[in-house]
């Protein structure tokens, strides 16, 4: 029987991190932290609440903020395992409020690194991965003449003209349509297509302007084909089947195929429930050579980046077929259905679980078993 858990909420907003801001959630995820509690409560598990009779309709009556006075309160009232429903970083209180405890999610300090949607990317690109090219884009940018050996290109928005983004960082460039998003972005919000430089001017500009995303946005070429997203585990044992199995790598649940999508993008979860634009992909599509690639790309990558806690990779297709991963999320959304109101919002990940028979609350005792210690 695991050992009691409380499930934390973003509390606190993410700071801004070399100019680049995450934007917090409105809630800060204490509707996910709520289904997560009532699911795993009913699944046989010790959760404790901040009230001592909580209603399954009001998320905060199920969570504990992730500041160190939540995390003290969830103390107290005798958690042993905290789930880290919220965005991590290298100062979160977590890091000294949760000496000694059990974790649900990522450490802090590798969240706030692979938390940089470009930097990340183009790690997993150099390693060899099938990932989407990409620039840096600022108002004004910084070419490598004038600033040598200080990171990645940052184009400003003047310099990408008619004939797309020039070959730089071992790709040939890349024309038009392109993607325009947040470096350090939450599902699609905040992301957009562009078909031409005013339009690009038009988005950006106004993205950059409002201050929440930072002063960066990164650049992809569009990609025309199919989209997927592929949930990552953890190495560890799972009971799957009925039968337990230990995985001694990251591993892929099968494969969610997206639908559904507004002027080429996905819409963001929050304006359109993610079961009424996606499904799991049949075990005969799953097994096809170019989902197998993609789903084996996706369980390399958990490798490479020493994923502690369920990530969630999207990919899309190029003109030929291939699929080039584009996102490495690593606190992807666990919303799930059970409480009142709530039956449409299975997320991707609870999804891709379903896939292989799990339950929302299998899904969840499964993730409990890769909980680690946090280090004094």
């Amino acid at each position: 029987m695991p050992m009691p858990v409380a499930v934390l909420y973003q509390a606190l907003p993410p700071p801004s991190i070399g100019g680049v801001r995450k934007p917090a959630k409105p809630g800060g995820y204490a509707d996910s932290g709520a289904d997560i509690a009532v699911a795993l409560r009913r699944a046989g598990v010790a959760v404790v609440t901040p009230v001592a009779t909580p209603r399954a309709s009001h998320d905060r009556d199920w969570v504990f903020g992730d500041d160190a006075a939540g995390i003290a309160a969830a103390r107290a009232a005798g958690a042993q395992v905290l789930w880290a429903n919220t965005v991590l970083y290298r100062d979160h209180p977590i890091s000294e409020a949760a000496v000694g405890m059990l974790v649900v999610g990522q450490h802090p300090a590798r969240m706030e690194q692979l938390d940089d949607k470009f930097a990340t990317n183009a790690w997993l690109r150099g390693n060899g991965l099938p990932v989407v090219p990409a620039r840096l884009i600022a108002a004004a940018g910084v070419t490598p003449a004038a600033n040598p050996g200080t990171g990645p290109v940052v184009l400003g928005l003047g310099a990408v003209a008619a004939g797309g983004v020039p070959a730089a960082d071992g790709d040939d460039g890349f024309g038009w349509p392109m993607v325009v998003k947040p470096v350090r972005g939450r599902g699609s919000q905040g992301v957009a297509r562009v078909d031409d430089p005013a339009g690009l001017q038009a988005v950006a500009a106004a993205s950059l302007a409002s201050g929440l995303y930072g002063d960066r946005l990164i650049l992809e070429p569009f990609l025309s084909g199919a989209e997927l997203t592929v949930a990552v585990m953890p190495p560890g044992d799972y009971v799957i089947g009925g039968a337990l199995r230990h995985m001694r790598r990251h591993w892929s649940l099968p494969p969610v195929l997206r639908h559904g999508h507004d002027g080429g993008i996905a819409p963001y979860s929050g304006n359109v429930a993610v079961a009424a634009n996606s499904r799991v992909a049949t075990p005969d599509e799953a097994a096809a050579p170019a989902l197998r690639a993609v789903a084996d790309a996706c369980a390399a990558a958990g490798d490479l980046v020493g994923s502690r806690a369920v990530i969630r990779i999207d990919a899309r297709a190029d003109a030929a077929g291939r699929f080039l991963l584009f996102d490495l999320n690593t606190k992807p959304n666990l919303t799930g259905a059970g409480r009142p109101g709530r039956d449409d919002q299975d997320s991707l990940v609870v999804l891709a679980g379903q896939g292989i028979g799990w339950s929302y609350g299998d899904l969840l005792t499964a993730l409990i078993g890769c909980a680690w210690r946090m280090p004094g």
